[in-house]
């Protein structure tokens, strides 16, 4: 009886260190402390919906409401379409690799259509270019030559430009993460 208690007791040992040993190797797919289940029919106070990631250096801004995580600071910059989709593949913001251009939804779903210049909620954590118009990855349907836009200084406005116009002062805001289906 004592030697089949010893071995019923062992294998629950040899069990609960595979399971221990396990879950500290496992990668978490739960949500954790500041990950909602992103649903883009949920709105949140600025408050809760943006996390600055300090795992990325305090660079990179999660948005609870998409799941998409954001540049913090959107870089000043003055090129064509190309040179804003090639910057934003080559920048390892944050020390990660992986950022793209967002779709022009991704970009209205920033827009604070009451706010001001720029027209993001109150209470968000980025800071913005001096040129608060951004290009997106998304083309124009009917000119594939041009590009949308988002105009953050008048409401969030839509503004179509060609992708190769010299001088255009869109800048670039750079994203992570869903599924961007306006890929260049």
């Amino acid at each position: 009886m004592k030697t089949l208690l010893k071995v019923k007791l062992g294998i629950l040992a040899i069990g609960t260190l595979a399971l221990t040993s396990t879950l500290t190797q496992a990668q978490t797919t739960a949500n954790g402390p500041y990950y909602a289940t992103p649903s883009w029919d949920q709105t949140l106070p600025a408050s809760t919906r943006f996390i600055v990631l300090s795992n990325m250096g305090g660079n990179a801004v999660l948005d609870r409401e998409t799941g998409l995580v954001w540049e913090k600071s959107a870089s000043p910059f003055e090129g064509t379409w190309v040179q804003a989709r090639d910057e934003c593949v080559g920048t390892p913001t944050g020390g990660r690799k992986g950022w793209r251009l967002p779709s022009v939804n991704e970009l209205a779903s920033l827009v604070d259509p009451n706010g001001g210049n720029p027209a993001l909620p109150a209470g968000h954590p980025f800071t913005v270019a001096p040129l608060p118009v951004f290009w997106s990855a998304t083309t124009v349907a009917d000119n594939t030559g041009s590009a949308w836009g988002v105009n953050f200084a008048i409401g969030g406005a839509l503004i179509k430009a060609s992708k190769t116009f010299v001088g255009v002062t869109f800048s670039r805001w750079c994203v992570r993460g869903g599924m961007n289906a306006d890929q260049y």
